[in-house]
């Protein structure tokens, strides 16, 4: 029972991680129908962001979220002004190409500019600080990671339901040609998808980075990998399929983490993670939720 508790608040910790990129992916696939395999670099983004604050100005945990996160939302505003926007109207291959492009350029630009070599910077002090709770010991920032988590996709789901964003991007995401005869404007709708999506993946950076402060050029790879699988397993394109996609994924990699046996298999995990999505995807291809695709515009 031990083992089972410390391992299901270890999931929900990776869980709600790969939730909140998997709702970012989600989010802009809905309304630009765009597998963005860019997004991921949202998080290097904030890494070297933290890494030049912290070596230039001294910076403080205090407030290092608040430009990670600005710099997350930044760099994604940027993404659609600067690159997708022109390419909206071509044919699917070309937007995919599209990303995969600013994906290798990110990767390029650092490793040329800053260093191929991973650059820390200060860790947070408390970050694995423990709880003691019976026999069960719970990191601090497990805690941390799964409460600031539940908070941003609480207020996720009172955008999405109460403001006029909200309804403008579900409605595109349903269906962009009446949205547009509904007064819906679509480059303003599309920048705010980017934006909230930074501010989504500018959050998860937070979190990652309190954990591993350091920055590489290709460390957003990794968790995009997950993010994007996260989102499939969900329904791409469906919002609480990213957040249920995202919990789902963590909890599979940790307990078969745990209850794999020493040795030799204990170094598949991924292999058996890849092979359960591998047959979740051949019983249910479409995802754990339905979802009507939008028109790209």
């Amino acid at each position: 029972m031990t083992q089972l508790i410390q391992n299901l608040v270890d999931s929900l910790g990776l869980g709600g991680t790969y939730a909140l990129l998997a709702l970012g992916i989600s989010l802009i696939f809905g309304v630009m129908h765009l597998v963005n395999f860019a997004h991921g670099e949202l998080i290097t983004v904030g890494a070297y962001t933290a890494y030049f604050l912290f070596s230039t100005v001294g910076g403080s945990w205090w407030w290092m979220p608040v430009a990670i996160i600005a710099s997350c939302v930044l760099a994604s505003v940027l993404t659609e002004r600067i690159a997708f926007r022109w390419v909206r109207t071509a044919n699917p291959f070309t937007m995919l190409l599209t990303s995969f492009a600013l994906e290798r350029l990110s990767h390029a630009l650092w490793q040329i500019g800053v260093s191929p070599k991973a650059k820390a910077f200060p860790k947070v002090s408390w970050a694995f600080d423990t709880y003691q709770f019976g026999d069960v010991r719970i990191e601090k920032m497990d805690l941390v990671t799964i409460f600031v988590t539940a908070l941003a996709l609480v207020v996720t789901a009172l955008v999405f339901k109460r403001t006029l964003f909200g309804i403008a991007v579900r409605g595109a995401a349903e269906d962009f040609d009446a949205a547009r005869l509904m007064g819906v404007k679509a480059n303003r709708v599309i920048l705010g998808a980017f934006a909230y999506a930074g501010l989504l993946a500018g959050v998860a950076a937070v979190l990652i980075l309190m954990r591993t402060p350091s920055a590489k050029p290709d460390m957003g790879s990794a968790w995009l990998l997950a993010a994007v699988i996260a989102a499939v397993i969900g329904g791409m394109g469906s919002f609480t399929g990213a957040v249920a996609g995202g919990v789902a994924l963590g909890m599979l990699q940790t307990f078969l983490q745990s209850y794999l046996p020493e040795g030799t298999l204990s170094y598949l995990n991924d292999a058996f993670v890849f092979g359960v999505i591998a047959v979740f995807f051949v019983i249910r291809p479409q995802g754990l939720f339905d979802v009507t695709h939008a028109e790209r515009v």
